[in-house]
């Protein structure tokens, strides 16, 4: 019997547009009324994860940061794996010969090294490479209300020294570009220190983590710390930050239709996609399996 169902965020959870759509938290609200736990396990930091259902009066647990952090349903931090600032550095240092973009992710904000004009220019082709068209130009970028988002969620330093004096742990180091082939020879590199993490939540993105903070392992150890075991817990997700969670042996596994085909494979099912509803469809059928279906 599922009695967990642990669910990642964009391209999941929420639609194309990054939000919870109705229909979905309704099937959440039934599930967590027939007794059911939920967490979110996300790539975003926490403040990113509560920006998206601050409305939704949401009873739930937060593994966030892709298992670099995780909070139980009163907000407290039950566990946590930073990346060490002398590896930070080290990170930062070996890309510095590569033309990324560079965030690193904080519980509140996420840090950007660089000039006025520089971490502006970040924020644009963060927009074009993840959220919009990538023909937008820069002036309509700049009207866009995610843009907003992006700069509020922002802290500007000049270099990695601000970062170590601001005396934040740092979660994730998240870098992006349009040149896939580059991701992937970046990729590549940065797994030969099996002091890290990688995995990625866009074809155009790389998220570095603490080798302790994968959400599959974090979550093993989480819901087990709550006296629940493996095969009562449902999963969902679509890309290969979530691949650790799919490719475990939890009760279900399950995919979203328009998940990468690593993590097709490694499911055990696979549902309609994020703009079809697909959680919400997945989180039914195992409502149906107590009678509290739609």
């Amino acid at each position: 019997m599922i009695k967990v169902i642990a669910s990642d965020m964009d391209g999941t959870l929420l639609n194309d547009d990054h939000r919870l759509a109705p229909e979905t938290l309704e099937a959440v609200r039934r599930a967590c009324a027939a007794g059911i736990r939920f967490m979110l396990a996300t790539g975003r930091n926490f403040r990113g994860a509560m920006e998206v259902i601050k409305d939704a009066d949401l009873y739930c647990d937060y593994i966030v940061g892709s298992g670099a952090e995780v909070r139980n349903p009163e907000k407290q931090v039950v566990f946590t794996a930073p990346i060490d600032l002398d590896l930070c550095a080290e990170i930062y240092e070996t890309l510095q010969k590569y033309p990324v973009s560079l965030v690193f992710s904080t519980d509140d904000y996420d840090y950007r090294i660089g000039t006025e004009a520089e971490i502006e220019e970040s924020f644009i082709r963060q927009l074009k490479v993840f959220h919009l068209d990538k023909d937008i130009n820069e002036v309509q970028a700049k009207k866009e209300p995610l843009y907003e988002q992006i700069k509020k969620m922002t802290k500007k330093i000049s270099d990695f020294e601000e970062l170590r004096a601001a005396g934040v742990p740092v979660y994730k180091i998240f870098l992006f570009s349009g040149d896939i082939p580059m991701l992937k020879r970046i990729w590549a590199e940065l797994e030969q220190n099996k002091d890290i993490a990688v995995a990625s939540s866009f074809e155009t993105n790389l998220e570095i983590t603490d080798v302790k903070a994968q959400k599959g392992p974090v979550l093993k150890q989480y819901i087990e710390s709550l006296g629940y075991k493996m095969d009562e817990v449902m999963v969902l997700g679509d890309s290969m930050n979530d691949y650790s969670m799919l490719s475990m042996d939890f009760g279900a596994t399950v995919a979203m239709e328009n998940a990468v085909p690593e993590v097709k494979a490694a499911a055990g099912y696979v549902t309609k996609s994020n703009e079809d509803l697909g959680a919400a469809h997945a989180i039914y059928k195992i409502l149906e399996q107590y009678g509290a279906g739609n």
